[in-house]
């Protein structure tokens, strides 16, 4: 992200976040629109080195808007989505609908018969009687890939590990549920079987666990004498939140996946097949950041110094639920990070917390904006209206200016679903 401080003032691409924060309000996610099609660019270049058949599918959950999908049907990037509202989303965009597969391991028969009807043939299919509901469900014929669960353990945070034994998703390869749900594939009517795919967990820092999985997956399908058109290997490329984070190398860690990939091929003489991959948080997370207003500020002396902001853990909940450590700057002037303190939410939980044990200028005070970094994967997404906050704007940042891609929710908004008597 191209964030600098010119004249005393955090900027991006050269513009004020202190006069996009005035003019649009806080709390406010921002994005470098220009970070975004980067991104999507690194992984197409890296694909196409490679010069195997591939696809890349944005994973929606991260972020969903109708602007950033269109940006992605612009990026020559299609989408993969978990529910019907992020189909919704999606199908008022440009993206066609060919370019969108649907994913889940709970897909309701409303949700999928949604699904057939808007177009929508590659279906990720994540359990035995998903296949059959699928197949009674679908009036033409469908593509399917089967989720695996492989038993591989990525080294990530336990909440966002997906491929190990006692997953929710996917069906094992160890217990032979997955032969038998490939069988079942073959055997039904309306469903075409283009191949497999694991996801082994989220915020993966490089590619040695993919590559094993990808190994196994071959030698099984070898083994078991199973061709397929396509492997999806799933997402979960890291993002750098703190300087102890690493992001992933995009251009290496491909080239390492699919060098993987090719060699396990000709050691089976097997049939290489098209790559998928979902990128999500890699796409969109360094490029987001939310700005926030300093309220009150707190000194408990010998205790903490807590500085408060208008926003908490209905925008920000990752800090809650795992723990996770952010980066934050000052906006409105660049001065030394000389004093500890803890910043929190304005929300009623003594666990709204954005940052603890953090060093920032010790100057902070009422009115001041803070940043904090990478925040353009599930934030936005996981966003809440507990205590009956409102959901932010967001907007996307360009050198020639910002604009506005969702607005702040209303008050109005807030309670019209509400019965009124």
């Amino acid at each position: 992200m191209t964030l600098q401080y010119i004249h005393n003032e955090l900027t991006l691409h050269g513009h004020r976040l202190s006069d996009i924060a005035r003019t649009s309000g806080t709390p406010l996610f921002v994005y470098d629109e220009t970070m975004i099609r980067n991104q999507c660019r690194r992984f197409h270049r890296a694909l196409q080195e490679s010069e195997l058949n591939y696809t890349i599918s944005y994973a929606s959950k991260a972020f969903s808007s109708v602007q950033l999908f269109n940006l992605m049907a612009e990026e020559n990037t299609g989408l993969d989505v978990v529910s019907e509202g992020e189909l919704f989303t999606a199908l008022q965009s440009t993206v066609a609908e060919n370019r969108i597969h649907f994913h889940g391991n709970n897909k309701t028969d409303r949700e999928i018969k949604y699904a057939v009807e808007s177009g929508v043939d590659y279906f990720v299919i994540d359990s035995l009687d998903e296949i059959d509901r699928l197949d009674a469900l679908a009036d033409r014929t469908v593509k399917a890939v089967l989720r695996i669960n492989p038993g591989v353990e990525a080294h990530t945070h336990e909440f966002i590990q997906t491929g190990q034994e006692n997953s929710k998703f996917g069906l094992s390869v160890k217990k032979g549920l997955a032969l038998e749900g490939i069988k079942k594939i073959q055997q039904a009517a309306h469903i075409d079987f283009m191949g497999v795919h694991f996801h082994i967990g989220s915020q993966i820092f490089e590619s040695t666990g993919t590559i094993a999985t990808i190994d196994l997956v071959i030698d099984w399908l070898a083994d078991n004498d199973i061709a397929i058109s396509v492997l999806n290997i799933g997402g979960g490329f890291s993002i750098k939140y703190t300087d102890d984070d690493v992001s992933y190398p995009i251009e290496d860690g491909i080239k390492a996946i699919t060098d993987a990939l090719k060699k396990a091929c000709e050691r089976n003489h097997y049939s290489v097949p098209e790559i998928s991959l979902e990128p999500g948080r890699s796409i969109v997370g360094e490029a987001g950041i939310t700005l926030y207003e300093v309220g009150t500020v707190k000194d408990i002396p010998d205790v903490n110094y807590y500085v408060s902001i208008d926003g908490g853990m209905s925008d920000h909940i990752r800090t809650a639920l795992y723990d996770a450590q952010y980066e934050l700057k000052l906006v409105n002037r660049e001065e030394p990070h000389d004093k500890l303190m803890t910043v929190a939410g304005k929300l009623c939980e003594s666990g709204d917390i954005i940052r603890r044990d953090i060093k920032l200028p010790a100057s902070i005070r009422t009115g001041d904006y803070l940043a904090v970094l990478s925040t353009g994967a599930y934030h936005y997404s996981m966003s809440s209206n507990y205590n009956q906050m409102l959901k932010p704007a967001v907007v996307f940042v360009t050198a020639a200016g910002a604009r506005e891609v969702i607005r702040r929710q209303s008050l109005e908004q807030l309670i019209q679903n509400d019965v009124v008597h």
